[in-house]
């Protein structure tokens, strides 16, 4: 993996292969490479580091020809060094390759063709599918795929050109996301649509299995069996200034500051009359009633989101929550039936990981529920219920504005079933609405205090260690802040339960240690007090984030304070979390980090 262009057309494929790249930094990668015919043969330029890198190369190596792949590749296989980049060409010269995903099968596949003579040069997985690809070649490419498909395990998007069929681009997908872009006289492939969204707005999603072979003006489409198909094309409705920086240095800053409108978007037309109006799902008073249990399944921050769910859940439904990593949920071997309730959360909705807890919880009888941004992706369209966050294209890797539209849909979603089973009375559910209605204006009065933020990240941005501890939803607040710190910083943080610091990690205090200390839950306030004068006495500087009825409390214990709106206790991490973005952002600028593209770090991880 990460990013994936492909391009044919009228005019000369690199620069637009180079653009849509570009395009997909965001995704995170550590080489990149296009391959282009160039009248006689598969021509390929690639290399380990940045794409200001292989921009160079192609300045100085001329690369003419109309039709191409490119990639942006994040190692799984393989270090990173130019012999490993993508594409992959087979040993003959006849294809080359892009692709993301993981062939899990690869060693055996390798093994058996060595033994047939192919010679290999990389350590990646990806190179196999190009010399199966020239193996099974007898002049029809289509059956060549088909062939490879038939034997490779795993997860894949691939992008394949051919030096004997130099007039067409191919893809096919399983597990990895993968879109055909339709323009007029030319035609692309893309991982991801703000790779050609410059370019058009009409793309078709490809179905696991399904191949599409592109040619300047038409595409074709075929299933696994090669039997024609027809997919409607849709179009992509958000502007392109949405996948543009808009005058902020980076693209976190600028989804930090687009919360306020996100949350709107996502909240506002799902309030109708002074009642919770979910269009896009179809649970009845009757299936609400018959689940025993709630499972919220998910990944990094999407998992966070889950973490402040488990209170929201059992406080207003008073029905047993359990909140599960994707990556561990199915060999768990978790106790699932048709009163089971399992809502799967990601951004992306192509995350490898949850999309395999999806499909376990199907095969078990389960009733699933998606949350995801985007519209069409495979976990959306496998899920039996979908409801989307409408939080526009996300493009820094660490996730801000996903996070704060998917706890306003976990919020929702419970206000809902709540509602729809009458177990608030009228009173309350009105109170939580009012309050779930002025987030957005609330988050946006949180954000104009950044420069507060900004001069304490200032005075501890060289810290080496810091800790986050909270109670209640404050502590699931802190697990989202405690990551954001260390993904784009580069800081060693740690997030725990206040009452827990007795247990084991007071012994990490001593003089001058950061810690963070969420204090928003005004009944848990007093033990929280207790808590931070056990990290005082050990020497710790004290940042505390509340509401502005506590802060004249909390000043009294504390080195500096930060102030949030007030809301209903389960909506509060909604809040805490602003300042604590800005912290991370501010603290990884000044440490001269990559904030949007964090080393080692992908946005959509598509294997497991």
């Amino acid at each position: 993996m990460c990013g994936i262009v492909g391009y044919i057309g009228g005019e000369q494929a690199a620069p637009v292969l180079l653009h849509g790249l570009k395009r997909l930094e965001y995704r995170g990668y550590d080489s990149a490479g296009v391959a282009v015919y160039n009248g006689k043969a598969v021509q390929v330029v690639k290399s380990k580091g940045r794409l200001a890198v292989l921009e160079g190369i192609l300045r100085e190596e001329e690369l003419p020809g109309t039709v191409g792949i490119g990639h942006t590749r994040w190692a799984t296989h393989g270090a990173p060094s130019d012999v490993n980049s993508h594409p992959q060409v087979s040993d003959g010269g006849l294809f080359a390759v892009v692709h993301n995903g993981i062939i899990e099968n690869y060693l055996d596949i390798k093994n058996h063709l060595k033994r047939r003579g192919v010679e290999f040069v990389s350590d990646t997985d990806t190179e196999v599918v190009a010399q199966m690809l020239e193996h099974y070649y007898q002049g029809d490419v289509l059956e060549a795929i088909r062939q490879v498909i038939l034997r490779v395990e795993g997860s894949y998007a691939l992008g394949i050109i051919c030096a004997s069929c130099p007039e067409k681009v191919y893809a096919v997908r399983k597990d990895s996301p993968l879109i055909v872009g339709l323009g007029e006289g030319e035609n692309f492939i893309a991982s991801d649509v703000t790779a050609i969204l410059s370019r058009t707005r009409r793309v078709c999603r490809l179905k696991d299995g399904e191949i599409a072979v592109l040619e300047q003006g038409r595409v074709s489409f075929f299933g696994p069996d090669l039997e024609p198909l027809e997919k409607p094309a849709e179009q992509v409705e958000w502007d392109v200034a949405a996948a543009e920086k808009g005058g902020y240095e980076h693209f976190m800053m600028k989804e930090i500051c687009e919360q306020p409108e996100a949350l709107g978007k996502t909240i506002s037309p799902r309030l109708r009359e002074g009642r919770v109006v979910l269009d896009d799902i179809s649970l009845t008073r009757e299936e609400i009633e018959n689940f025993s249990r709630v499972y919220i399944v998910a990944c990094g921050t999407s998992y966070h989101v889950g973490a402040v769910a488990k209170y929201a859940f059992e406080k207003l439904l008073r029905l047993p929550i359990e909140v599960d990593v994707a990556s561990e949920f199915r060999y768990r071997d978790p106790v699932l039936d048709e009163r089971s309730l399992v809502i799967i959360i990601s951004q992306s909705g192509e995350t490898a990981d949850t999309l395999a807890a999806l499909r376990e919880a199907k095969r078990q009888g389960a009733r699933t529920l998606a949350i995801v941004n985007v519209v069409g992706s495979t976990i959306a369209a496998e899920a039996d219920d979908v409801l989307y966050t409408w939080a526009g294209p996300e493009i820094a890797v660490a996730s801000t504005k996903a996070y704060s539209t998917q706890l306003a849909v976990i919020y929702l979603i419970a206000l809902y079933m709540a509602q729809e089973t009458g177990r608030l009375p009228g009173e309350e559910l009105a109170g939580y609405l009012k309050a779930l209605e002025a987030l957005p204006a609330q988050a946006e009065r949180c954000l104009r205090e950044k420069e507060t933020i900004q001069y304490f990240a200032s005075q501890y941005f060289n810290a080496h260690d810091m800790y986050f501890i909270g109670r209640n939803v404050d502590y699931a607040a802190s697990l989202e802040a405690s990551l954001k710190l260390k993904e784009i910083s580069y800081i060693h943080s740690e997030a725990y339960t206040a009452g827990e610091l007795k247990h084991g990690p007071i012994s990490l205090i001593e003089e001058g240690t950061l810690v963070i200390a969420i204090c928003t839950c005004g009944r848990l306030f007093d033990k929280m007090m207790s808590n931070i004068r056990e990290v005082k006495a050990r020497g710790a500087v004290v940042l505390g984030i509340t509401t502005e009825e506590l802060r004249e409390k909390l000043a009294q214990e504390t080195d500096c304070q930060f102030c949030v709106p007030a809301t209903a206790d389960f909506m509060l991490p909604s809040m805490s979390i602003l300042p604590l973005q800005l912290f991370a952002y501010y603290a990884a600028g000044m440490k001269g980090c990559d904030i949007d593209k964090p080393r080692n770090l992908a946005k959509s991880v598509t294997v497991e």
